[in-house]
């Protein structure tokens, strides 16, 4: 049995390239005593992805070159040595960008099926890490409160998108910045925005007076560089800017400067606070319990962007970058 695998073959120089992964095909051992094999069947690409390739370490180490890369899996359990797994167990982790994930299970966390008749992709579109990154962001650092304004960037991706429903959930005015007039319809006209932005066409500055009157309480900052700087310059007294992604500087080649406009927050007496959504593992079963049923009563709605096939997984992370995803973009792996 052959294990089908993207390797990271070079650290990218700016865009990421097709010559920084080398595509591998390797034999499949006998399992050993307490191993599990589990096929992928989805792969999320994210934009941390581009940050785990580089050659420093992040919030994990850095992805030696030669080695599978790294991205978080939807598998199936297909056999099992392991008293823990069985067969046909469900479970997600770090499985990277290969057909099969072979392991001793640590990393593995069984995954039970979702109610309502939820797809197994509902984990990635709005549960899992991107579901928890969305909730606690807004809630636990950006606490906001009923009628304040909340901007958020990316608003069409797929934290953005999810963070824009929360917050109208949460009794706020929304206004998403985006890269495209239907991006922009979907986030107000199917999610609910009160407004939105496109960065591409508008003079985001002058945008934002026009959307947003009453200043800006709360940024949920997913792209950083000018977009950020212009939020920055609107903020409220006390505004909360939660720092969730800077994308637009992941492929840069040379160091970014930070927000120009900066000074701005001593003089609002802001609060800026990064995180990672592991940070908040111990409460993730809080999430979900909130999650799932606004789901199902349709307060909260998620877009599955997949592309079919490992093999093209590379091209599909451009996506990423180039403002031609909408949603959660997945790799369909192999058949449920």
């Amino acid at each position: 049995m052959l294990n089908q695998q993207w390797l990271l073959a070079a650290r990218p120089k700016g865009d990421i390239q097709d010559s920084d992964f080398r595509w591998n095909e390797a034999k499949l051992p006998p399992l050993g005593e307490g191993q599990v094999r589990a096929r992928n069947l989805y792969l999320s690409l994210d934009p941390t992805n581009r940050v785990w390739m580089n050659e420093a370490a992040s919030y994990l180490p850095a992805i030696p070159l030669g080695d599978v890369m790294r991205g978080g899996t939807i598998a199936i359990v297909e056999e099992s040595r392991n008293p823990g797994f069985a067969p046909g167990d469900i479970v997600q982790g770090l499985g990277g960008w290969q057909t099969y994930w072979v392991g001793d299970g640590a990393g593995m966390s069984k995954t039970p099926r979702l109610p309502g008749g939820l797809p197994l992709t509902a984990y990635f579109g709005a549960l899992g890490h991107i579901g928890f990154t969305a909730y606690f962001g807004l809630l636990d650092i950006g606490q906001p409160k009923p009628g304040e304004t909340l901007v958020v960037s990316a608003a069409a991706g797929a934290v953005g998108s999810l963070v824009g429903q929360i917050g109208k959930i949460h009794g706020l005015r929304v206004v998403g910045i985006a890269g495209s007039d239907d991006k922009c319809r979907w986030i107000v006209d199917e999610l609910g925005f009160d407004a939105a932005i496109n960065y591409k066409t508008e003079d985001v500055g002058k945008a934002l007076d026009r959307h947003c009157p009453n200043g800006i309480d709360i940024d949920f900052e997913n792209v950083g560089g000018p977009i950020m700087d212009q939020v920055l310059m609107r903020i409220n007294k006390f505004a909360r800017v939660v720092l969730c992604g800077m994308i637009s500087g992941y492929n840069s080649s040379k160091p970014q400067p930070g927000p120009y406009a900066f000074g701005n927050i001593l003089m609002k007496s802001a609060k800026v606070q990064g995180f990672i959504v592991m940070d908040y593992g111990a409460r993730f079963g809080e999430a979900a319990q909130a999650i799932i049923p606004w789901i199902l009563q349709g307060k909260l709605k998620f877009k599955i962007d997949m592309v079919d096939g490992l093999h093209n997984a590379p091209a599909a992370l451009r996506r990423l970058f180039d403002g031609s995803n909408t949603g959660k973009l997945l790799v369909k792996v192999s058949e449920e």
